[in-house]
């Protein structure tokens, strides 16, 4: 899928990268990351979240960066079109895609380059 098929809302210091519109976190994981480019860091990490959920039928991620405090807040997750679903085991593998060392590191390495 293309980035031109993406939802890129850009309101002051946020950046929301979502499949439709309104963004919808039906579940949601956070972190914080030091600075960088937000889009280029969103589509990353959209990537990555897409690849530990994808066989969850319904879902469509939505990442949102907001710069804060000298770096970045994420909040990451989606929405689920289908129900019932295991809210807490899906936001449990969004929240270990977040912390997962490597995924970081490339995350950061990448959005370096559009800073």
């Amino acid at each position: 899928m293309s980035r031109a098929r993406w939802h890129v809302l850009r309101e002051g210091p946020v950046l929301t990268l979502a499949r439709a519109l309104p963004p919808r976190f039906d579940v949601v994981a956070e972190t914080w990351l030091p600075g960088g480019g937000r889009a280029r860091l969103a589509h990353q990490i959209r990537q990555d979240i897409w690849r530990a959920v994808q066989h969850q039928r319904g879902f469509s991620p939505v990442v949102q960066i907001a710069c804060r405090d000298g770096g970045l807040a994420v909040r990451a997750g989606g929405r689920v079109s289908v129900r019932p679903f295991d809210r807490d085991g899906i936001e449990a593998r969004i929240a270990d895609v977040l912390e997962h060392k490597k995924c970081r590191a490339r995350w950061i390495r990448c959005a370096g380059r559009a800073a």
